[in-house]
């Protein structure tokens, strides 16, 4: 038990990547759509590349979205409107009318202008209340049909014209009169009729939707069906849009049917393999080219995290609404990569995020190869992303990318720019604004995950840092040894393509432990006492090597990243302090190098190796007297030359033409340092 529990403990690193492989598996197949994917891919417009197609069995032709949309149009326009009648208002009215006829003509008119102007309001009454008024000016066409209905019964129907409006009784009145010739009685009987007609009809809104739904429900969206065995399309025969919509319906109906109970487990499993096989050639790249990565579980975890979480957000916009599918701004992974590693796994993980994506996505192969285009365009086109301009400058040229490759395929497909969606081209000025959070991301994933950018290297650049300021103040020999090799290292890594902002801030800070003893190096000795003369030479060596153990110290209470830290620990490898050695031998034979030696590591990086020749070329130049162009040259080739037969670059990937090219950057600035000027007149 207890051996297996030391095993378990052994490989805990390797188990907990292979749990984390597993969960972001499942996530991912979670998150992928739950349907079968048709073999054959086609276009409208296009020749059948496949063998000639026969039904595999029978299904129905699904009618195109276009044509339901129509016979949406026409039920709508051909919808019944229905009104509620209030039966009591016109008998209200008519009794109303009666009582207050007398109130407004007086008795003094004549018995029968009396009864033509009674028969006239009684007409009135008739027309108004024919089919009814309505409760306010509702805003139908004339010729839309209508039922009124009293109660849940149907009175009668007509036309939405045969109703009164309420800004139409006046009109009503008016017409009567004039029929009757009593439009000189027109004041009386609007003054009348203006406190007695009251709305007898409401609209029945909810019954109108509820019946209406009810035709449009009836809606078939099948015409006709295909028989097994039936051919559907020839090889080379262009897809029309018949052929097109029959291709559509057999894609829909054979993904349906693939997907379902008695497969489902077996279309789940092809979706796990495809997905875990694509997370292993992942897992596989950072382990063979990416160890220290690999080594990382945080930064491993990083990496699912992201890849989990593009896919994540597309699924979310596609189950929305797939048409701002291209306002998700995927090119944010190659960014943050980037950022964070380097190009190249920042491209590998990309290319790998959007084949996965591939499986959710609408046209899928127009999809991969617009997202794989702008991926290497981010990649090839930002740079020194702390730049503010740079990343604005990029984000334009990548939405420029979309654009031009939308437009190419949109062509292709279509034959000519007349139906083109100038909408999608917003959805790109969207995605590229949207890569714009690139910057706010970077810095939460800095405090989430403990990582650094380059943004927070050229924070820790600066020299007027507490930590610097302090370098200083106790060490002022150190500090301007520090920023000596700093210019060195940088214009070194620039020579190479390495890291310069990494190597740049790693030399400021690698000698920093020297402030718990600054006396005990001789940059720092101002007085002419050298307080190693009171020590023997094995404690002396100690208190020099002692430094880097003391500066890890001093860069952990700062909260300085791992990565600068780790020029703190190998600036001087394994590599023995020979000036205290020398003196050990002198008066002991046998002398043990290890009590002489710097704890290491060695250098495991381009830029830790820089900095290492970088510091020792600094310092010992200071020793150089009368400097040549001849001295300069054997001096860094025998300091360098030295360190390679020590083996202190062996862990690092730099090859030896980049260390020529170090070299000759050094001997060139130190020749520029060292340059004899002219010596003035008095």
């Amino acid at each position: 038990m207890k051996d297996f529990i030391n095993k378990l403990y052994k490989n805990h690193s390797l188990i907990y990547k292979g749990l984390l492989f597993i969960a972001t598996t499942f996530l991912i197949v979670y998150l992928f759509p739950k349907g079968g994917k048709f073999k054959y891919d086609f276009e409208k417009g296009k020749p059948w590349q496949s063998e000639n197609l026969y039904a595999p069995f029978d299904f129905a032709i699904i009618k195109m979205d276009a044509e339901i949309a129509s016979e949406k149009d026409e039920l709508v326009k051909k919808s019944i409107l229905y009104f509620n009648l209030d039966n009591t208002i016109e008998a209200k009215v008519k009794a109303s009318y009666k009582n207050q006829f007398n109130n407004v003509f007086s008795d003094s008119i004549s018995r029968g202008a009396y009864r033509k102007l009674y028969n006239a309001g009684e007409v009135i009454i008739s027309n108004l209340y024919l089919f009814g008024i309505l409760s306010e000016n509702y805003n139908f066409p004339d010729e839309k049909a209508i039922v009124i209905l009293d109660g849940r019964v149907k009175k009668q129907d007509g036309f939405f014209s045969n109703l009164i409006k309420p800004d139409a009784v006046s009109k009503v009145i008016d017409n009567v009169l004039n029929k009757y010739e009593l439009m000189h009685y027109k004041t009386e009987f609007t003054s009348l009729f203006f406190d007695l007609i009251e709305p007898n009809l409401t609209f029945n809104k909810s019954f109108t939707d509820k019946v209406l739904q009810e035709e449009i429900g009836k809606i078939a969206y099948a015409r006709g069906s295909i028989e097994k065995e039936t051919l559907i399309v020839s090889k080379g025969e262009v897809i029309d849009g018949e052929k097109y919509q029959v291709l559509k319906s057999l894609q829909s109906e054979y993904e349906s049917q693939v997907w379902n109970e008695s497969n489902y487990i077996w279309v789940l499993f092809a979706y796990t393999l495809l997905v875990a096989l694509a997370l292993l050639m992942l897992l596989l790249f950072l382990r063979k080219y990416r160890m220290r990565v690999f080594e990382n579980n945080t930064k491993v975890t990083f990496i699912f995290f992201n890849v989990s979480l593009v896919i994540f957000i597309t699924t979310l916009v596609v189950n929305y609404d797939s048409k701002y599918i291209y306002v998700v701004p995927i090119c944010i992974l190659p960014l943050v990569f980037k950022a964070f590693f380097d190009a190249r796994l920042g491209l590998f993980a990309h290319v790998l995020t959007v084949l996965l994506i591939g499986f959710i996505v609408p046209n899928s192969y127009e999809y991969m190869f617009l997202q794989i285009i702008a991926g290497i365009v981010t990649i090839l086109t930002v740079s020194e992303l702390y730049k503010r301009a740079n990343l604005f400058i990029s984000v334009g040229q990548i939405t420029l990318i979309y654009i031009i490759a939308y437009f190419a395929f949109f062509v292709i497909h279509e034959g000519s720019v007349k139906t083109i969606k100038w909408e999608t081209f917003m959805w790109f000025i969207l995605s590229g604004l949207a890569t714009l959070f690139v910057q706010p991301l970077i810095y939460a994933y800095e405090k989430l995950f403990g990582l650094v950018s380059d943004v927070s290297l050229l924070e820790l650049s600066d020299t007027n840092s507490k930590l610097l300021k302090e370098l200083s103040d106790k060490a002022p020999g150190t500090f301007h040894h520090s920023l000596n090799v700093a210019n060195l290292a940088e214009a070194s890594a620039n020579e190479i393509g390495a890291n310069a902002m990494l190597v740049r801030v790693g030399a400021l800070y690698h000698d920093i432990g020297k402030m718990e003893n600054p006396t005990y190096f001789t940059e720092n000795q101002s007085t002419g006492i050298n307080p190693h003369d009171e020590l023997s030479s094995r404690e002396s060596a100690r208190i020099i090597t002692d430094h880097v153990i003391n500066g890890i110290e001093i860069a952990r209470k700062n909260n300085l990243p791992d990565r600068v830290i780790d020029f703190i620990r190998t600036h001087h490898g394994t590599s023995i302090v020979y000036y205290f050695y020398m003196q050990e031998k002198k008066d002991f034979k046998e002398v043990d190098k290890l009590d002489f030696s710097y704890p290491g590591p060695k250098p495991f990086s381009k830029e830790t190796a820089i900095l290492m020749m970088c510091d020792s070329i600094e310092a010992a130049s200071k020793s150089l007297k009368d400097p040549t162009s001849t001295k300069i040259d054997a001096f860094v080739e025998s300091i360098i030359n030295k360190q390679i037969e020590e083996g202190q670059f062996l862990n690092a990937n730099i090859t030896f033409k980049e260390i020529e090219s170090i070299k000759k950057v050094l001997k060139y600035k130190l020749a520029n340092i060292y340059h004899l000027r002219i010596e003035y007149p008095e």
